[in-house]
């Protein structure tokens, strides 16, 4: 039987291995969670300048094809990383596998009857009215996952006992990959966000506030960015972060006009993939009252490149401190956490100002 696997990118193996293992008739194989040796594989068979998400793709890629996967599915996106599938796919193969490459997203668009076709491709039996069916559930499964992350964000960092939030939500994501169907599914999504209403939190009335912005998949991979997120609730922070699969999938097409029309001052055009919008976050975030501005990307990510002299004088312009990191192989974690402890301390004697 054909064995299909993907990499891995924050929690979102879990509806994607929902949606495949009820469309389609293969095993599917999960890779294991992305670890040092992980980069440490993709680094050594990647371009030595290609984009750190590249790299780690690849290498969750050859953990899946360790574990016997023969068939991988990627998803593209509207930057380089819409042309990963087909280098990635040359490289595996001259690296002596055997498998198939399968990328189901083209410079951004995800087009349903491409998908079709490539999953008749994996499996001749695939039924369309399953797909559509299943399709749906997963599509309301991510934007119930984005939600709720949402309001951890917002809340992780006031906790009364360390943990209660993630322990909640691995809970929550157990009961996930069990549903057979849509109403279970809205019925779990409801109890639990009563459940995390219930955790005690004790949150001041004006707490330090920071958004997150910056390259989709170093946002989205908790490993890439060494856990910043997490680093940033044990100082009591309040973080916002605008790019998940949800906005990806379904938001973003719609908002990118508006995002331009609204940052007209500084912006006129996109700027290839996220970059456009985290100028018009930027400026959102100035305005709105939040105490500073991180921006993470990989290495060599061209469109966050040109983005950030543009953010850079939004921040200026508006008097909101931001602070940029980039992340590759070599990426000190001990060097990050020292730059995020002073970040925090200046916007700490900032709002005592």
């Amino acid at each position: 039987m054909t064995k299909v696997s993907f990499p891995l990118m924050g929690d979102y193996n879990i509806p994607a291995y929902f949606l495949l293992s009820n469309v389609l008739d293969v095993d599917i194989v999960l890779p294991p969670a992305i670890t040092v040796r992980t980069i440490s594989i993709g680094s050594k068979y990647s371009p030595e300048f290609v984009c750190m998400p590249f790299k780690y793709t690849l290498g969750t890629m050859i953990e899946a094809i360790e574990k016997g996967a023969d068939t991988l599915i990627q998803l593209g996106g509207g930057c380089r990383y819409g042309y990963y599938a087909e280098l990635q796919e040359k490289i595996l193969k001259d690296l002596g596998y055997d498998i198939r490459v399968f990328n189901l997203i083209i410079e951004g668009k995800a087009n349903f009857r491409r998908i079709y076709k490539l999953f008749k491709e994996i499996d001749p039996k695939v039924k369309i009215r399953k797909m559509l069916y299943y399709g749906f559930i997963t599509l309301k499964m991510v934007k119930y996952m984005d939600h709720v992350d949402e309001y951890v964000r917002d809340n992780i960092g006031f906790e009364v006992d360390e943990g209660s939030f993630e322990n909640l939500k691995y809970v929550m994501l157990n009961d996930f990959k069990k549903v057979n169907n849509y109403f279970e599914l809205r019925r779990l999504y409801k109890k639990y966000i009563k459940d995390f209403l219930k955790v005690p939190v004790r949150k001041p009335d004006n707490p330090i506030k920071v958004g997150i912005i910056g390259e989709l998949y170093t946002i989205m991979e908790p490993f890439s960015n060494y856990f910043l997120e997490k680093e940033l609730s044990k100082n009591h922070i309040v973080i916002k972060r605008f790019t998940n699969v949800w906005y990806l999938l379904i938001e973003k097409k719609r908002k990118i006009k508006k995002y331009i029309r609204d940052s007209k001052k500084y912006i006129k055009y996109g700027l290839g993939a996220d970059g456009a919008d985290n100028v018009a976050r930027a400026k959102y975030l100035c305005e709105n009252n939040f105490d500073g501005i991180i921006h993470i990307k990989s290495s060599f990510c061209t469109p966050e490149i040109g983005a950030m002299p543009i953010i850079n004088k939004v921040c200026d312009d508006l008097n909101v401190p931001i602070i940029f990191f980039s992340f590759d192989s070599m990426t000190s974690e001990e060097g990050i956490k020292t730059r995020l402890e002073a970040f925090y301390d200046m916007l700490e004697m900032r709002k005592k100002k």
